[in-house]
């Protein structure tokens, strides 16, 4: 077969394939373990107590908790208890599996020396430097019992670069802690950067802890980022006194919270929405505002038409000032002619501009049958075409640029059942009247069927056919009533216009919404 012979394949029958093909997708669910050990000594004997890390421990725990986390918290603990928590997360870890996810949090006072970090127990007594390492915990225990477990992810958090508890002891005289070579696999982040010292706080919490809480729900960010803006967040609060810094040899994607997945009534919507976009056609563009008024892409659907409709215009514009070049070029006029009093020169192209302006705004069918005598060809004569049928069918209208007005509820006005119509319609019994399809069920579960006929002549399939009423015309007991309210107020003429649930459907509303809707 020639190419020229081959069909046209329609992009809203690629969309739909497409749908079709992402919902039988697995979605991967967030299996993997997670397991975090959370600390906060405030409550120092022989140094200066800390007013924050134990509320600052407690509102960390509670966070991972709500992500994830399965949290061991120990607060205001002594070297011997620090050492055997430690420990213990470093087993519970290595059986965890690779997939496992290890985080680390420690809030209080925190030393450096010779470049080593060091954790400080509530009961550290220190004399001298060379006594650190035995009274004190290496940070880089911690890093040594993550690592061994092998698993893929580990976070470490240290906002312990508060102030030196240590400064009249020759050799530990350096402010905050030294930077740490963290093992490939690990998110390293400190309060403040490396020798800098971070402030306890003002609150019940310290700026860090405060900042990181807060953004920690948030979801589809990854760690990077979402550190990123706690950086932002404590700069700003302490007024640039404290930056927060962080290091990563990180082989994966991490974010605390994942992305919520789409439904597939979602990725349906974004689907078509692409092919349409991608089709820069204004009539796929309006049929797709026609079928979905109200989708959060509806926005950018009106949009793009304006910018579609604006290029069409400019395109009339280039062709009428081409051809007025080209007929300032014709042979002069005689001295005669020259002289004649002639009418101001009229834009076609401002007055179509105008012509179906007016009709957009009065949203009459007479408005876009004038547009269409004086414009059959037009550059908006399909468009045109598409509304007209839109009002003479009575199918809900879409204004192709504005936002869809607010409904306002017609006063009723009496309906008298027709021969063969029940007196009285209920929300939730059967009609009893009209097609089998349609006189076994009630109201209630007809609007989550599917349409009979097209809502709009020339409407694609794939944009009504299979597809829930209710989803359509966002129809409820409240909107449905609103709608079937304008058959009192337009009695026969919208009676006698076809129904995507056919006719009798329509007169059941009627009586429904004569009755009050109930």
């Amino acid at each position: 077969m020639s190419n020229r012979s081959r069909p046209r394949r329609h992009p809203l029958i690629l969309a739909a394939v497409l749908v079709l093909l992402a919902a039988l997708l697995p979605v991967r669910a967030m299996a993997e373990a997670r397991l975090a050990l959370v600390v906060g000594n405030g409550a120092y004997v022989n140094v200066t107590a800390l007013r924050n890390p134990v509320n600052d421990a407690i509102l960390m725990a509670e966070s991972l908790r709500k992500v994830g986390f399965d949290v061991t918290l120990i607060t205001e603990a002594k070297q011997d208890e620090l050492i055997r928590a430690i420990s213990e997360f470093g087993r519970k870890l290595r059986g965890a599996g690779d997939d496992a996810t290890g985080l680390f949090y420690y809030a209080g006072h925190g030393v450096q020396s010779f470049g080593s970090n060091f954790l400080l127990p509530v009961d550290i007594a220190l004399q001298d430097a060379a006594d650190l390492s035995l009274v004190g915990v290496p940070a880089q225990a911690v890093l040594r019992q993550m690592f061994s477990a092998r698993n893929r992810t580990n976070i470490v958090i240290l906002d312990a670069c508060r102030n030196n508890p240590f400064v009249t002891i020759p050799d530990l005289s350096d402010n905050g802690l030294a930077e740490i070579k963290a093992p490939r696999g690990t998110f390293l982040a400190y309060s403040t950067a490396p020798g800098d010292v971070a402030v306890d706080g003002d609150g019940a919490n310290s700026p860090f802890t405060q900042a990181l809480a807060t953004h920690l729900p948030a979801p589809g960010v990854p760690i990077e980022a979402l550190f990123k803006d706690v950086r932002v967040e404590v700069v700003k609060t302490t007024g640039g006194k404290q930056t927060p810094w962080d290091t990563s040899s990180l082989t994966v994607d991490f974010q605390f919270v994942p992305a919520k997945a789409p439904t597939p009534e979602e990725i349906q919507m974004r689907q078509l929405w692409e092919s349409v976009q991608m089709s820069h056609d204004p009539v796929q563009v309006l049929l797709f505002l026609r079928a979905n008024p109200d989708n959060i892409y509806a926005d950018d659907a009106r949009a793009l038409l304006r910018d579609l409709m604006a290029k069409t215009l400019k395109a009339g514009e280039s062709a009428a000032e081409a051809e007025t070049a080209n007929s300032s070029e014709a042979p002069s006029e005689t001295p005669r002619e020259a002289t004649a009093e002639k009418p101001e020169p009229v834009d076609p192209v401002q007055s179509e501009r105008d012509l179906i302006e007016q009709a957009r705004q009065a949203g009459t069918a007479d408005a876009y049958q004038a547009y269409l005598d004086a414009y059959p060809e037009g550059a908006f004569a399909e468009l045109a075409r598409l509304e007209l049928r839109t009002i003479e069918n009575n199918a809900p209208r879409t204004d192709p640029i504005s936002k869809p007005p607010e409904p306002v509820a017609p006063e009723p006005a009496p309906v008298v059942a027709a021969a063969g119509m029940p007196d009285t319609v209920a929300f939730d019994t059967p009609l009893g009247i009209g097609d089998p399809e349609i006189s076994t069920r009630s109201i209630a579960e007809i609007i989550n069927g599917s349409p009979l006929f097209p809502p709009i002549d020339g409407l694609p399939d794939i944009a009504w056919k299979d597809k829930a009423c209710a989803s359509c015309h966002h129809w409820n007991q409240e909107n449905l009533c609103t709608q079937a309210k304008t058959y009192l107020a337009d009695g026969k003429a919208a009676l006698a216009k076809n129904h995507p649930l056919g006719g009798a459907f329509k007169q059941a509303l009627a009586i429904w919404a004569r009755d009050g809707c109930k």
